[in-house]
């Protein structure tokens, strides 16, 4: 694989570098050797965060920790990864393949009976259109960390959301 890393607000030494290309070389048996993984390396405050993003066939494998200590960051993030990788591959095989395994490496079998994550509430609602700053106040006064709306000059339906720092994003759609 290929590392692409980059660091905010902390200093990359190559000690740091070789560690997380270390921990992150188990991700290669299931890429070729020409697949690329973007790393970011940051700090706030006391939190030490790690960022990989792997996109892959289509699809974006990607994995965010934050702890007190920047290696348990890099292991559990690699961890996390890999959970990915299996559960993504085992549903492939089942309903995509029947059955047939897929030609990644010696992966093995994601028991669906473990996932976490079930949709269990289904919601409705009337969305009016707003500018994106009425949205943030409605997202604010609900008490909610994200908004869904139609967006008054665009009138797509935009998906405003409260980030960790305390700024605000917004979600577009792309055609």
């Amino acid at each position: 694989m290929k590392y692409m890393i980059t660091g905010k607000n902390i200093v990359l030494t190559d000690a740091l570098k070789d560690i997380v290309e270390k921990k992150l070389s188990k991700l290669e048996k299931y890429f070729n050797k020409e697949q690329e993984a973007h790393v970011t390396l940051s700090v706030q405050k006391n939190r030490h965060i790690i960022e990989v993003t792997i996109p892959f066939n289509g699809m974006i494998l990607r994995g965010e920790e934050a702890t007190d200590d920047m290696y348990s960051a890099i292991d559990n993030v690699v961890e996390k990864i890999e959970k990915q990788i299996i559960k993504h591959k085992t549903k492939l095989q089942k309903r995509i393949h029947n059955g047939e395994t897929l030609r990644l490496l010696d992966i093995p079998e994601y028991n669906e009976e473990e996932e976490e994550g079930k949709i269990v509430k289904r919601k409705r609602f009337s969305i009016k259109p707003m500018d994106v700053e009425e949205a943030i106040l409605e997202m604010e006064l609900l008490g909610h960390n994200f908004f869904v709306f139609r967006n008054s000059e665009t009138e797509e339906v935009n998906v405003v959301y409260k980030r960790k720092d305390g700024n605000y994003g917004i979600i577009e759609p792309e055609f």
